[in-house]
């Protein structure tokens, strides 16, 4: 049984890493540059990061849980347990805290884009802090994934 929570929490440290990988680096930036309607494309991309966020915690609890489970009140001096609660943070941050003020900068902004609003400069802060904190997300993960044991 032991194998096998070693082996789930592996499974879930590659979809959590993988996935802030591949939809803020890849699909996000093949969206905005393939799609003309940017409103369209700022809203399909909420919710891919929306999605991202929701694997996120999922796999973060899991991963400390785990942790917990196999190392008890030491997986508490562990780097990698920090590692993951940092990540499950900015994951909850992104869900409950951008993205909520950035979608109601939005919707205060209709019918005009936010982006050609009183709003905008706002939204440009808040996004610059998202993607700043997006990026440290990501290098955690590579942290991660480098220095996980293998079993």
């Amino acid at each position: 049984m032991k194998n096998l929570s070693h082996q789930v929490a592996s499974l879930l440290i590659t979809a959590w890493v993988g996935g802030i990988w591949s939809i803020g680096y890849l699909a996000v930036p093949v969206l905005f540059y393939a799609q003309p309607d940017r409103q369209l494309a700022g809203m399909l991309a909420g919710q891919m990061f929306s999605l991202t966020a929701y694997l996120g915690m999922l796999c973060g609890t899991y991963l400390l849980l785990h942790t917990i489970s196999i190392s008890g009140r030491s997986a508490f001096r562990n780097t990698l347990f920090w590692v993951v609660a940092m990540m499950l943070f900015i994951s909850l941050a992104f869900q409950f805290g951008f993205q909520p003020v950035m979608n109601g900068l939005k919707q205060q902004a209709l019918p005009l884009d936010v982006m050609h609003s009183a709003f905008a400069d706002r939204f440009k802060m808040l996004h610059g802090i998202s993607s700043i904190t997006y990026l440290i997300q990501s290098l955690l993960g590579i942290f991660l994934i480098i220095k996980t044991p293998r079993p």
